[in-house]
């Protein structure tokens, strides 16, 4: 996708706009068929084209020399955003599975999207999301009289969001020290609540993250969310923020309860730990020391390298 299609993708209406970026998109994959020969390996990230049956994904099997496939997600699920629906019944899990079957390695970051590669190719190689853990800083950039609760995602993970509606009506009537914000969706809102709403871009993404004081992950428990590969939580992480999380499969591997935040199941347990939190500032900084070593540990650029580097080799 062109950046302009990435702004209007996710959101309502733009029909005409959304058929030319796709139709741009198609033609600029026809132009890569005419270079990839020249390359060693393709490093094909969760499929060519996103519709319809593996034509894209058989052409540039016939042409190129080795593939690596990497996937993130369980796209072979055909899932849609809410505003485009109709999009779920063009997309087919046979070209996730032709990619698998056909690529010289799979590399995968989750134990559910690694039993599934494995029906198609013993070739495969888990490896955890993985940041350039360098490029955050601890330094808090504003707000230092608020105690900032932050959300990072897009218009299609917000409505995991929603989950944390009441809770963060409680929050907000308890403590008037306490600043809510979410970055990444500029239509999100609870009623009864003020919130922040702040535009994801890649140049002021970590500046934004920097004025979390701490981080959000609700997920529901459901099967979409055991082949997330955790980003946001890595980057919370990276950042040194203390995260609050739901107690959901994927999330036991990045937060260990108690040490660089908590896994919470029911609202009341997701207002007490945030109420800990808000009112103990030491406890916040412990936290997220904590959680920025564990990101330099095991998610790092450094702490992944080799397993990135023997895949390709």
């Amino acid at each position: 996708m062109s950046e302009d299609m990435q702004k209007i993708v996710y959101l309502k209406g733009y029909f005409f706009q959304k058929i030319t970026g796709t139709i741009g998109g198609y033609l600029r994959r026809v132009g890569d068929l005419f270079r990839i020969r020249r390359y060693d390996i393709v490093y094909l990230f969760l499929w060519a084209t996103p519709f319809g049956p593996p034509i894209s994904e058989w052409m540039i099997r016939k042409l190129v020399r080795k593939i690596v496939y990497d996937i993130d997600d369980l796209i072979y699920k055909a899932e849609s955003s809410p505003n485009n629906k109709f999009v779920k019944y063009l997309k087919s899990a046979a070209k996730v599975d032709f990619s698998m079957q056909h690529a010289d390695h799979v590399l995968v970051s989750t134990d559910k999207l690694f039993n599934y590669t494995k029906q198609f190719t013993p070739n495969v190689s888990q490896i955890p999301a993985t940041i350039d853990v360098k490029k955050y800083s601890f330094s808090k950039t504003a707000n230092l009289d608020k105690v900032v609760i932050g959300w990072s995602g897009s218009h299609s993970t917000s409505k995991y969001l929603h989950l944390l509606d009441n809770v963060f009506r409680q929050i907000l009537i308890r403590h008037s020290n306490v600043k809510i914000m979410v970055m990444g969706d500029k239509t999100y809102n609870v009623d009864g609540c003020d919130i922040e709403l702040v535009e994801w871009t890649a140049k002021t993404e970590i500046p934004n993250l920097q004025q979390f004081d701490i981080g959000l992950h609700p997920v529901p428990d459901e099967e979409w969310v055991y082949g997330k590969s955790g980003g946001k939580l890595v980057q919370y992480m990276a950042a040194g923020i203390p995260i609050v999380a739901s107690a959901i499969g994927p999330n036991f591997k990045a937060i260990k309860d108690g040490d660089n935040g908590f896994l919470v199941k029911t609202d009341e347990e997701w207002i007490s730990k945030l109420e800990l939190l808000i009112t103990d500032a030491v406890l916040r900084k412990q936290m997220g020391v904590n959680s920025k070593k564990r990101a330099v540990e095991f998610y790092s650029v450094e702490a992944n390298l080799d397993k990135y580097l023997a895949a390709f080799k």
